[in-house]
């Protein structure tokens, strides 16, 4: 019988799993939306800034839109309205009805609806400024005496809910407005989901590259197998990563040294990076239909016969004679309210712009062939 054994070492760890922290875009908005709330101004913001190509595509209707001039039966009103409209003020050192048409276009299609108000001179003897309200400062309401009327309240410091005063000077405009509820529906709903979809594909190429530019190396010691193992495994693990966190840190080349076998492997060399382009032209897919804008107007090569592109510009034709629609009542209320309290009447017309050359080459060639076909028939005849 042995008095005294041997005490077993107890071997050491030779490797750590460490977890890594999860990362997601930086726009928490997205990670944080809500189906079906209406009121996500902060959404929607964050949205046009994580997608360039949304924003691209609302900044190109605001520009696609046109101008408008306003023909009255009084030439003198009428010279004295254009001279109003190009120069009225509309905040930020900013002065023209141009830019505050684009301003209130722009926050009609991103948050579904556009608040202006008619800031006139103290005497009422015409109208001062135009002022587009920040649709977060703001809350609107069906009146209780006309369902068909929206009343526009203001929160005040000590949180109490108040309605405007002067309602007759503000300006509404709601982009397809739900039956139950105030206010118009954003151009942008619907995108969050596929949205925050993309950023993660694009936070992934980013982590990606960055690994790639920003190489991680996994250093394996092997002991050897001469009863020494359990002993100095600790000690030569350490003394190798020290001595390769030195060889790294070093500006210059420098070389690294070790005794005994050790393998140097680039951490994920095997891996396959997953192919973004197909599942990244889905999702974009899926945002250019919602907004209604030709994939060549955004830069994008999708392949397209050249009757596919005529078609497409019809449609964008169509969605841009719809906006201009929309925003008609507010460009007349602005212009009556001008004349009125200058002392003319208050009957004008608007004559909007050709969208595009394009139209106007069409409309020329569509003459062209027009007065082509009537020279021949009066040939035969």
């Amino acid at each position: 019988m042995r008095l005294f054994k041997n005490k077993k070492t107890p071997k050491q760890k030779i490797a750590q799993t460490v977890t890594g922290n999860g990362f997601s875009n930086p726009f928490n908005a997205l990670n944080s939306y809500v189906p079906l709330n209406n009121t996500q101004h902060l959404l929607y913001a964050s949205l046009r800034e994580a997608i360039p190509i949304i924003d691209s595509a609302i900044s190109k209707l605001v520009r696609l839109l046109g101008t408008f001039e306003v023909v009255c039966a009084d030439k003198t009103a009428e010279r004295r309205l254009k001279y109003f409209l190009d120069n009225v003020k509309t905040g930020g050192n900013n002065a023209g009805f141009k830019c505050f048409l684009g301003t209130y276009f722009d926050r009609l299609l991103t948050y579904g609806t556009a608040v202006a108000e008619i800031i006139p001179y103290s005497d009422y003897s015409s109208i001062y400024g135009l002022y587009n309200a920040a649709n977060s400062d703001i809350l609107l309401k069906n009146n209780r005496n006309n369902p068909l009327k929206l009343d526009v309240y203001v929160q005040q410091d000590n949180g109490e809910v108040v309605p405007v005063k002067n309602q007759e000077l503000i300006m509404i405009t709601s982009l397809n407005p739900q039956p139950e509820k105030a206010g118009g529906t954003s151009i942008l709903q619907g995108l969050p989901f596929v949205s925050n979809i993309l950023l993660k594909i694009f936070t992934a190429i980013g982590q990606n590259w960055d690994r790639v530019g920003n190489v991680r190396f996994a250093v394996t010691y092997k002991p050897p197998n001469d009863g020494t193992d359990g002993i100095y495994t600790q000690q030569r693990a350490e003394l190798i990563a020290d001595e390769w966190s030195k060889a790294m840190q070093d500006k210059g080349l420098s070389d690294f040294v070790a005794v005994g076998d050790v393998d140097i492997k680039v951490i994920g060399a095997d891996n396959q990076i997953l192919d973004c382009q197909t599942p990244g032209r889905l999702l974009l897919e899926q945002i250019v239909s919602k907004l209604s804008i030709p994939p060549f107007i955004l830069g994008l090569s999708w392949s397209s016969t050249e009757r596919m592109s005529s078609q497409q510009a019809d449609i964008l034709t169509s969605e841009l004679e719809h906006y201009r629609d929309l925003l008609n009542p507010m460009i007349n209320k602005v212009c009556s309210m001008w004349l009125a309290m200058n002392g003319y009447s208050t009957e004008h017309e608007l004559v909007w712009s050709n969208i595009n050359l394009q139209d106007e080459v069409e409309l020329a060639n569509a003459r062209l062939i027009n007065t082509q076909a009537d020279q021949l028939e009066n040939k035969k005849e």
